[in-house]
């Protein structure tokens, strides 16, 4: 999850640093210019900042009084659906808070994983998790799925808090069926056959890609295409950029089948491993001009490798390659395996379909 950090006072910018430190490459610490220090980016006014970064990442952390970071993003908000998870810290690090996107944006999963790593208490108040429950579009964001619609999420966590039973059904048709019926069960949910679905008439999920049978109190988890950026060392075998998308997915709690595409460099077209690759996978393999990825680079203010700049002309191939299709969520920021590196990112199938 690529996240932007933001400190407005000198104890702020001293726990930026810890933040990034327990983060790691996908932070970017952002500083009043008054406290600027090296290894950061600094800013003048913090509204520009906010505006400027908002859309740039997954999440955006706020090391300060929550109320400044609400008027901070009031103006940018969209939904649930959309908005990158926000979190703010106090400047002594004795609380995390889950402010906005709980769920789909992941901020309840960073708000615990920064209070594990800082010592601090997370202070999460959705109701699902408050209650100890697991709410659908939760579940989406770990398992790669995207929710419709806002109505129907608010719909069945409501049901869910009134003490109901959610009945869940996997469409057989998903490439990823036994794979999602085996997450489901983990958890301790029941997946009944999708032919029930018409003769039950209480809340109802289901991951497909296909169905729209849409009525009150039936919630749809979609399947998100989960995009490979690849870069690679000259001659690399099939078998080892093999072994590290299987890693990569694996980091991220996902079969090596969720992977939908490949993407590189132009500069790696002739790399025989990779196709090989591709077509073991079956999945489409693009490669990316310089010009289109030295682009997605500064949209997105992915940092360069000056050896990698050196070598091909650009500093980042798997980040902006992965992004190079209309862009998405950061599942896994630029991974060093052997002879590899790889970054994965979520996006909406529509989209990704779009794009190409």
């Amino acid at each position: 999850m690529r996240t932007a950090v933001f400190a407005l006072t000198e104890a702020g910018a001293q726990l930026a640093r810890r933040v990034g430190g327990a983060l790691g490459d996908q932070a970017t610490l952002f500083v009043s210019s008054r406290h600027a220090t090296l290894g950061v980016q600094t800013f003048g006014r913090l509204r520009e900042a906010v505006q400027e970064n908002f859309h740039r990442y997954d999440a955006l952390v706020f090391i300060m009084a929550a109320g400044i970071a609400v008027r901070s993003i009031a103006p940018y908000l969209v939904s649930k659906l959309e908005d990158p998870a926000v979190v703010v810290l106090d400047e002594q690090g004795r609380h995390v808070i889950s402010l906005l996107s709980g769920h789909v944006g992941g901020a309840n999963r960073l708000t615990r994983a920064l209070a594990a790593a800082l010592g601090a208490e997370p202070v999460i108040t959705t109701a699902t998790d408050v209650e100890g429950l697991v709410a659908p579009d939760a579940l989406a964001a770990e398992l790669g799925l995207f929710p419709e619609s806002h109505a129907a999420i608010l719909a069945i966590n409501s049901a869910l808090l009134r003490g109901e039973s959610i009945s869940y059904y996997v469409d057989p048709a998903c490439a990823l069926a036994s794979f999602y019926r085996e997450e489901l069960a983990r958890r301790g949910l029941t997946v009944r056959g999708m032919a029930e679905r018409e003769r039950e008439t209480g809340p109802q999920v289901i991951i497909s890609a296909a169905c729209t049978e849409a009525r009150a109190g039936r919630l749809f988890l979609r399947p998100m295409a989960l995009r490979a950026g690849v870069g690679c060392r000259r001659g690399t075998p099939k078998e080892v950029i093999l072994a590290a998308l299987k890693e990569a997915a694996a980091r991220i709690g996902m079969p090596m089948e969720a992977i939908t595409s490949l993407g590189s460099t132009v500069f790696k077209r002739e790399e025989r491993g990779l196709h090989e690759a591709a077509a073991e996978l079956r999945r489409p393999l693009y490669f990316y001009e310089n010009n289109a990825l030295q682009r997605i680079i500064e949209q997105y203010g992915l940092r360069e490798s000056d050896f990698v700049r050196q070598t091909i002309g650009i500093g980042n191939v798997c980040e902006a390659a992965a992004l190079a299709a209309g862009g998405g969520r950061m599942a896994l920021g630029k991974t060093r395996f052997e002879k590899v590196t790889v970054a994965l990112v979520w996006q909406q199938r529509q989209k990704w379909q779009e794009s190409q």
